[in-house]
């Protein structure tokens, strides 16, 4: 279960860094999947970067690839080039201000082709429209082949997986009736409707999954 739905906490040091604790639990687990499933060049686009935490761990437990962050807030775009200005990772590129609803991300002038788009713990915490733009989106930009990777908690087969995550959706709920845990089949539904593969699903640790969808031709 994802415990955090965007609550990063400031170290005190002014630098604008920003710190999920979810993040030093998770991003392991997540960087052992995507050592496995991506290929040996190219550009991830990871959408709703928050802190910026993942982008550097990321960044530096795959060495053959780029990756650009990407937010709306002000204040996780401001973290996430703090952390970048910290690493000083080349592969890490700048922030993009980027809404998964968009028409246009705007992908010009990066120094290698998206061959991989992510989004850890974002459709629980964002209303349906957000998942219907990161899926439609990615199935715009990413070509035959690319893939699409979510993480986050989900529902199967129409319930929760653990009694914790019936919890955290009630509490999302409660703070917004448009959030929520989402049912792993509506969005592979989706994703399929848009042109990905059925996804591959792996359990990771706290109830949380990961969906990996591959683009169709």
């Amino acid at each position: 279960m994802s415990k955090d739905f965007f609550s990063p906490e400031q170290d005190g040091d002014r630098d604008k860094r920003l710190f999920a604790p979810a993040t030093a639990r998770n991003r392991e687990p997540i960087a052992e999947v995507l050592r496995d499933i991506l290929p040996e060049t190219g550009m991830v686009l990871e959408l709703a970067s928050g802190s910026g935490e993942h982008a550097v761990h990321m960044t530096a437990a795959l060495p053959h690839l780029y990756w650009q962050p990407s937010d709306v807030d002000p204040a996780h775009l401001a973290s996430i080039a703090a952390w970048a200005r910290h690493a000083q990772n080349p592969r890490l590129l700048p922030p993009m201000r980027l809404d998964a609803r968009a028409d246009d991300w705007m992908l010009t002038g990066l120094p290698a082709p998206v061959v991989a788009i992510t989004a850890i713990n974002l459709i629980h915490i964002a209303s349906w429209d957000v998942a219907e733009g990161l899926i439609t989106g990615a199935s715009r930009y990413l070509e035959t082949g690319g893939i699409l990777y979510l993480y986050g908690p989900f529902m199967r087969h129409g319930a929760h997986t653990a009694p914790s995550n019936e919890a955290f959706d009630a509490s999302l709920k409660a703070r917004d009736p448009a959030w929520g845990v989402r049912a792993m089949e509506d969005v592979a539904a989706l994703a399929e409707t848009a042109g990905f593969a059925p996804p591959d699903i792996r359990s990771m640790p706290a109830n949380n999954f990961s969906l990996i969808f591959r683009k169709l031709d």
